[in-house]
């Protein structure tokens, strides 16, 4: 599994994490990406061969991974505002009784929802609601402090 990230300027996201996929692709593969379609959940995925691949991005960063198993990423930038009332309609019994534990609970509520959307697009299948049917843990080791954003790369088993 290879990641990359780039600063972007605001508006810029979709197209700087095409190009990063586009340059992962070339390195770890040694080949020009083929064709993405998506799916009818919305999910984007190479129309030819065995790579995956996943793209997040904030105000200020866009993040690509390439993965030879399915894979879902997400980012959000530690200083983004978050309603904390939020955890009440997206956390699981098990979540929240973590997160209600925890000092800093912005932060616990934004590493639960990059897990979350990670997962999201890792299946494909969106959020369908509110997805209070997870059962992580914002100290999860899948994820990461990148420049100012916390990220989440799930991979299937």
């Amino acid at each position: 599994m290879w990641l990359s990230h780039s600063a972007i300027q605001p508006g810029q996201g979709h197209a700087v994490g095409r190009q990063l996929l586009r340059q992962l692709y070339a390195e770890h593969v040694g080949a020009d990406m083929p064709s993405i379609l998506i799916t009818d959940r919305g999910k984007p995925y190479f129309a030819t061969g065995p790579w995956h691949f996943s793209i997040s991005h904030t105000k200020h960063y866009a993040f690509c991974v390439l993965s030879e198993k399915p894979v879902g990423l997400d980012a959000e930038e530690m200083d983004r505002q978050i309603h904390l009332q939020l955890a009440e309609k997206i956390l699981s019994p098990t979540e929240k009784a973590i997160y209600d534990s925890q000092t800093d609970q912005r932060a616990a509520l934004l590493k639960f929802w990059v897990l979350k959307e990670a997962a999201a697009k890792l299946s494909g299948e969106g959020l369908k609601g509110y997805p209070d049917l997870t059962e992580f843990d914002p100290n999860d080791p899948r994820v990461q402090t990148i420049d100012n954003c916390y990220v989440a790369i799930i991979v299937e088993n």
